[in-house]
This record gives C-alpha cells, structure tokens and sequence, in this order.
C-alpha cells in the first residue's frame, strides 16, 4: 500500500497550522488574563542562540508554503516576516493555509521524483520530491512548531500534546 505525497503533505501542514493557530489563541487569552505583554512572548525563546517565538512561527509557516510549492512544482510565495502581534502570527498562518488550498492533489500525486532545489543558507541542497518531503522538509516543519509550542509551554501557556495535535 501506498501513500500520496498530496495526503502525505498538505492535509498534515494544515493540520498543524490549524493546531499551532489554536495554540497562539491561547497565548493571547494566557498574556490577557495575566496581564503579560504580548511581545514578552513573542521575543522569547528556548536558549540564547535559538529564533524567538515570532521567527520559529514564521520558519514554520515558510515550511508549509514551501513544501507544497515545491512538490507541484510552483513558485513559492513570498512572505515579509514583519509580524509583530500574535494576531499577526495568526494572519500569517491563515494566509498559509489558504495558499495551501489553492493546489490540488493532482499537482502534488506523483512528484516523488521531481527534481527539489533548496537554498539553505549559503548552500544549495538538491532532493527528488519523496526524500524533500519525509527527510526535509517536514522535519524542519515539525522541528519549528514544536519549538513554537515549547517557548509557549515555557513561559506558563496552558497548552499540552492535546493543543499541539489540534482537535
């Protein structure tokens, strides 16, 4: 039995954006009701050296845009990381999805050996869609919301694996 890059892909990026947009709901009734400013959370992070809570939703968010994109072989959409709210976070994930559901399984079935070029810093990294897919690109999208989820965590959000595997 098989699976098909389109169910392997996008229902599961929606999946955990819709999740990780629940969770930054929560952020904002937690920072309301104890009287924390928002940017406290936005700014915060795991370890010195790690992206703040603002910037592992936006990695995350570029992930999923990204991966689809790729996969059936479109332009990927390009995003100004200038959020500044929670609420902008939320737009930014709204935004995600929506594009997301602009592409139909048809244009992502069957492109588990097209050609994948990543720029990653200062290299290129090549994959054929199956190996970007299940050794890239996901990972790098779960590794990001989990982190998210943890500064929220961190800071005393009222959230657990329930929240972070959405409903």
């Amino acid at each position: 039995m098989s699976i098909s890059m389109y169910v392997a892909s996008s229902p599961r990026l929606i999946a955990q954006l819709k999740a990780l947009d629940a969770i930054l709901a929560k952020a904002a009734a937690h920072a309301e009701a104890k009287k924390i400013d928002p940017a406290v959370l936005l700014a915060s992070r795991l370890f010195p050296d790690m992206f703040a809570f603002t910037r592992q939703v936006q990695i995350a968010c570029d992930f999923a845009k990204g991966t689809v994109a790729r996969l059936a072989g479109v332009e990927v959409p390009s995003y100004a990381d200038n959020e500044q709210t929670l609420a902008e976070l939320q737009a930014r994930i709204a935004k995600t999805i929506a594009f997301i559901e602009t592409i139909p399984a048809v244009q992502i079935d069957g492109s588990e050996t097209r050609d994948i070029n990543v720029k990653a810093g200062p290299r290129e990294l090549q994959f054929k869609g199956l190996d970007y897919l299940i050794g890239y690109a996901l990972p790098n999208f779960y590794f990001h919301v989990t982190t998210a989820y943890n500064i929220l965590r961190h800071n005393g959000v009222e959230i657990g694996k329930r929240d972070y595997l959405g409903a």
